[in-house]
């Protein structure tokens, strides 16, 4: 990815994790336009790859939807691919803030690992056909698996290193690996959500709170549960 298009993505990160186009003190109106075209783009595809799966959605559909010229997208993003790979950025930026919880050791691991699970069921859990979309585009589009797997194995392993300090604290079993630990709390989120998109309820945010109490139960130390 070129430096201008990760800048672009950083920025839409940090938008969608206030809601709203994030605006430093002193950005211009140019700036100002351009974060909101960014930010309303991205939530035009989503909404149309929820209602008509990633593959059927032209770029140019995404573009009528937000009302702006073709070649806008592309000043924003590389390919109709890297849209979902932004949503997996935002999903990362979560973990890394985990991760510094963990690190600052103010918070129990429990705390920071179930705080964690429920603030990755945000995303998906906006509806099932959402759910969905991402689940399909996994699977028929192999640039999309690349840039999803890349951001897999990032996020398992700051995971682990958050299960790695729960074991230093005594919260977690010191015999279980680390790395172990950190898929099978990954796979837990994904399971959830694929089995959540087939249904619907109760809401994926229940679902993760359960998934959690599972998953915790079976890494804690005795007395730990």
């Amino acid at each position: 990815m070129s430096k201008s298009h990760t800048i672009r993505s950083v920025a839409l990160v940090e938008a969608l994790a206030g809601g709203s186009p994030a605006q430093p003190p002193g950005t211009g109106r140019r700036e100002r336009r351009a974060a909101e075209t960014r930010l309303k783009l991205f939530r035009c595809a989503l909404h149309l790859f929820a209602e008509r799966g990633f593959s059927s959605v032209t770029v140019e559909e995404i573009t009528e939807a937000a009302d702006v010229g073709k070649g806008t997208f592309f000043n924003y993003f590389e390919s109709k691919d890297h849209v979902l790979g932004v949503m997996a950025e935002v999903q990362l930026g979560k973990v890394r803030e985990a991760l510094s919880a963990a690190e600052r050791g103010k918070r129990p691991i429990y705390s920071v690992l179930h705080r964690l699970m429920l603030r990755l069921a945000e995303e998906p859990g906006r509806s099932p056909s959402l759910a969905r979309a991402f689940i399909s585009s996994f699977l028929a589009s192999a640039s999309v698996r690349k840039i999803i797997e890349r951001k897999i194995q990032e996020a398992c392993g700051m995971i682990a290193l958050i299960v790695a300090a729960g074991q230093e604290r005594g919260e977690i079993n010191p015999r279980l690996k680390k790395d172990r630990v950190a898929i099978q709390l990954w796979q837990t989120c994904m399971g959830t959500v694929l089995l959540w998109s087939l249904v619907g309820a109760p809401p994926l945010k229940t679902r993760f709170e359960n998934s959690f109490q599972h998953f915790w139960r079976a890494v804690a130390l005795s007395g730990q549960e």
